[in-house]
């Protein structure tokens, strides 16, 4: 949480997770702790690379309000994924009952006297999700009839009784390793079948 005395923000840190060519998007959310409309206005020392909505606005007292900050879409990743972009979140207490439309450039000047609370947002990039490993990927695909017959049309018999191994111990006769064999011949006979009609196509 941010030490403001008007608003407080969560989280410090815009954490983007860094993918090329993909527009990224991160939420702020801004909690009014005071019993006074505050307006607020972001800004960042990269207007071009990231969109934020809303970039001004109003906080009702002791309410919240989203900031979705968006990043465009980044040709090249940057140099050791270090990110030198800041953002500035401005708050100063607003006339009670001020909407959006009360919200002016002035309002934030510190020169008409205004009490301008200011607190600085660093970037972040942190590594996308990674995608489930192909490992699992083939081994699920292993056990589907249509995966078990090569590019050339013969049936890989060799993948099922490795299937068979790794799920069936033969000390285990439970009713669910049972099920798991007849399952496995069955697509097995499948395969088979489906082999026997693609060489008659051919």
């Amino acid at each position: 949480m941010s030490s403001g005395e008007l608003i407080s923000i969560e989280p410090q840190e815009l954490q983007f997770p860094f993918e090329l060519k993909k527009q990224i998007s991160c939420s702020l959310q801004l909690t009014n702790k005071s019993q006074n409309y505050v307006a607020f206005k972001v800004k960042t020392t990269n207007p071009k690379k990231y969109c934020v909505r809303p970039n001004t606005g109003v906080v009702l007292p002791r309410s919240t309000c989203d900031v979705i900050v968006t990043m465009q879409a980044q040709k090249e990743a940057p140099p050791d994924m270090q990110c030198k972009d800041k953002f500035l979140l401005q708050s100063v207490i607003a006339s009670h009952g001020a909407t959006i439309k009360d919200v002016t450039a002035e309002l934030f000047s510190k020169d008409s006297g205004n009490l301008v609370e200011e607190c600085k947002l660093r970037v972040a990039y942190v590594a996308p999700p990674q995608p489930p490993s192909p490992v699992r990927e083939g081994s699920e695909e292993g056990s589907s009839p249509r995966a078990s017959v090569s590019d050339n049309g013969n049936l890989n018999a060799s993948e099922f009784p490795a299937l068979s191994r790794s799920y069936f111990d033969p000390q285990d006769s439970t009713s669910e390793a049972r099920a798991l064999i007849s399952k496995l011949t069955e697509e097995k006979n499948s395969a088979i079948q489906q082999n026997v009609k693609l060489q008659q196509e051919l």
